[in-house]
């Protein structure tokens, strides 16, 4: 059995299992003559490109969705009563059987 390949492509889709040094690390993630997404130093697929400005983009719209659902959940949390704090007391039910 020979050596199974550490980087290659499968159906279209890059991997690299080598282990990054930090020089492949930095320079993967900055390739200002490339597109929106680059392949990733380690693993399987794409990255974003942080020498392009629609990357930067993505992030931005990604980071004020989070932001929003985190001020929503939080403001929800706090108008809303749990149901241990609605808690009025005992409950008697009366069951009539006829």
């Amino acid at each position: 059995m020979g050596d199974k390949p550490s980087s290659g492509e499968i159906l279209g889709i890059p991997y690299n299992f080598e282990r990054p040094s930090l020089g492949r690390l930095l320079s993967s993630y900055w390739q200002p003559g490339k597109g929106m997404l680059v392949e990733k130093p380690f693993g399987i697929g794409y990255t974003l490109n942080l020498a392009s400005w629609r990357s930067w983009i993505v992030l931005a719209v990604a980071g004020g969705l989070y932001y929003q659902q985190q001020q929503s959940g939080a403001a929800a949390d706090f108008d809303e009563p749990d149901a241990a704090d609605e808690d009025d007391g005992p409950v008697e039910v009366i069951v009539d059987d006829d």
